[in-house]
C-alpha cells in the first residue's frame, strides 16, 4: 500500500451515536478517511455505487435491508470492496451467514480502537480479523459432530496454499512466496474454497483448523 494511500471507508449503522463515535475514530488516524454514513443497508447499496469505498464497517441488525443481505449484494456487485462485519450480536448462525455472505473479518463493538484500525488495514489486504466468538462458531457448528478429516480432493499445492491462507497471507504475499503468478495464486484460493465448501477465506480457514488439515 502507497505511504499516501488513504483506506476509504464506509460505516454502516442504524445508531446515530455508533456512527458519530466511530466517525471520530477514523478521522484521527491518518491512514483511514470515513467517505460516508448509512443508517440501513439498502443505503450502504446506494452508497457503495457511487462512492466505492475500500472497507464497509457494517453493522448486522438493521431495518429495511440486514447486514448478512447487504453483504452479500456488495461482494456480488463490487468484489473488491472488502466488508467488515462489527456488531455487538455474536450469535454462531449469524456469524456463519455474514462470512458465507463474504464478510472478510468478524468484530464485536467492544473491539479497542487500535485493532479495529488494524483489522481495517488488513481487510485492505484482503486478510481476516476474527473476534474469538466468531472464531469458535466457525470451527464448531453447533449440532454438528465432529468429524473424522475427510478428503476436500485439494491437491498438494492447493494444501500449501492453504497453509498459507491459515498464515493471513493474501493473494499478492501467496504468489511471492510460491513463485507464481498473482492470477495463479487467486485461482489456486477460488479453487480451495469451491473444494471445501467455503464462502470465505476466513470460513476456509476455519475448514482447516477444524479438519486438522494443516500443521
Amino acid at each position: 500500500m502507497s505511504t499516501n494511500k488513504r483506506i476509504r471507508v464506509l460505516l454502516v449503522d442504524d445508531h446515530d451515536m455508533v456512527r458519530k463515535g466511530l466517525g471520530v475514530f477514523l478521522r484521527v488516524k491518518p491512514d483511514l478517511e470515513l467517505v460516508g454514513e448509512a443508517a440501513d443497508g439498502a443505503e450502504a447499496l446506494a452508497q457503495c455505487a457511487t462512492l466505492q469505498p475500500d472497507i464497509v464497517l457494517m453493522d448486522l441488525v438493521m431495518p429495511v435491508m440486514d447486514g448478512v443481505a447487504a453483504t452479500r449484494q456488495i461482494r456480488q456487485r463490487w468484489p473488491h470492496i472488502q466488508v467488515i462485519a462489527l456488531t455487538s450480536f455474536h450469535e454462531p448462525a449469524q456469524i456463519r451467514e455474514v462470512m458465507q455472505a463474504g464478510a472478510v473479518s468478524y468484530l464485536l463493538k467492544n473491539v479497542a480502537t487500535d485493532e479495529l484500525a488494524t483489522a481495517i488495514r488488513a481487510a485492505y489486504r484482503g486478510q481476516s480479523t476474527l473476534a474469538p466468538e466468531a472464531m469458535q462458531a466457525l470451527l464448531h457448528p453447533a449440532g454438528e459432530p465432529a468429524p473424522n478429516t475427510p478428503n476436500f480432493g485439494l491437491t498438494e499445492r492447493e494444501m500449501e496454499v492453504l497453509a498459507l491462507l491459515v498464515e493471513g497471507l493474501n493473494n499478492p504475499e501467496i504468489a511471492e512466496r510460491l513463485v507464481v503468478s498473482r492470477s495463479t495464486a487467486k485461482a489456486h484460493v477460488s479453487h480451495i474454497l469451491e473444494k471445501l465448501g467455503a464462502g470465505s477465506r476466513a470460513e476456509a480457514v476455519a475448514l482447516a483448523l477444524r479438519h486438522n488439515l494443516v500443521q
